[in-house]
């Protein structure tokens, strides 16, 4: 299979450039599965501000939200495409039989260590407007990976880029682990769920978006199935590192849109967990704003000659 990247007819956010004047802002989108799609309302905000990310690192649905915010595409853009990718499961059928013809033997393999194989799975459900590798990005990008053998994490910020977001999205039970340079790649979420602290030293503001979630609520008489269990369960793991990391530190600002009502496999309510997210636009912008301010302070006081 090959893709050839598309150029998109509108670019409403300004290319990132290391000599850019005012702050450097620094994103990290955080591992959520279906509830990952409400990072989309937050990039919206950063659209509506006229904020450009100089650096942007993120793990699991987190590094497919963000390789596609860096390579160009909007919030607004993004929405209508998963709106329309998840709109039904015909749809989503639709689409990887129209893609790549045959691709379903690649896809589901009962014989292989999961549901699907990651790569593929990428592939075919990734914009055709997403670049090959991480050169042609338009924003720097960091994409959080786990070894599953050395037990550490891993970050692609070079070369092809498929292979990155399939690694670092590739969900036990759900997902293939991914090969690469001698390595066996899961899920970034395993060590680093929501990378803020990454990018600590790369950026004068880092901006993170937590869609971990915390509880959820019984379905009275109803036990989750088995891939729930072990999909829920993995969740549970993202959200207690999460917990530990916040307690040695936080980012700058950090805004957990109300999503906890929906399971990681909710994809085809993509519509309500949008909606659910818009609630929290007005928080990320007063966060945001919030964090400016104390910057400019800090600025003033580093400077003898502030006062004068």
């Amino acid at each position: 299979m090959s893709r050839t990247p598309k150029t998109l007819s509108q670019r409403s956010r300004p290319v990132a450039r290391p000599n850019d004047a005012g702050p450097r802002i620094g994103l990290a989108l955080g591992g959520g599965a279906a509830k990952g799609l409400a990072h989309i309302p937050m990039l919206e905000v950063l659209d509506e501000l006229g904020v450009t990310p100089a650096i942007i690192a993120g793990t699991s649905i987190g590094a497919i939200v963000g390789a596609n915010y860096a390579a160009g595409m909007t919030g607004k853009e993004m929405r209508n495409f998963s709106l329309k990718l998840f709109s039904n499961r015909t749809e989503l059928l639709r689409r990887i039989a129209g893609r790549w013809p045959g691709a379903l033997g690649t896809l589901w393999n009962p014989f292989t260590p999961a549901l699907f194989n990651g790569q593929t799975l990428i592939e075919i459900l990734m914009p055709e407007t997403l670049p090959l590798s991480f050169e042609r990005l338009k924003i720097p990008f960091i994409a959080v990976a786990t070894d599953f053998y050395a037990q550490e994490q891993v970050l692609f910020e070079s070369g092809d880029l498929l292979p990155a977001i399939a690694a670092s999205s590739a969900l036990p039970a759900l997902m293939t682990p991914v090969e690469h340079q001698g390595r066996v790649l899961i899920d970034g979420g395993f060590v680093n769920p929501t990378p803020f602290d990454i990018l600590r030293e790369r950026a004068d503001i880092t901006v993170t978006i937590d869609v971990t979630g915390t509880t959820r609520t019984r379905q009275p008489g109803k036990l989750p199935s088995s891939l729930e269990t072990a999909i829920g369960a993995s969740q549970i793991t993202l959200a207690s590192i999460v917990k530990e990391k916040l307690r040695l530190g936080g980012p700058d600002v950090l805004v957990r849109p109300p999503i906890n009502q929906f399971a990681a496999l909710d994809f085809l309510k993509a519509a309500e967990i949008l909606a659910a997210a818009d609630l929290a636009k007005e928080e990320l912008k007063r966060k945001f704003a919030a964090a400016m301010e104390r910057l400019l302070r800090q600025e003033k006081g580093a400077d003898p000659f502030a006062a004068r």
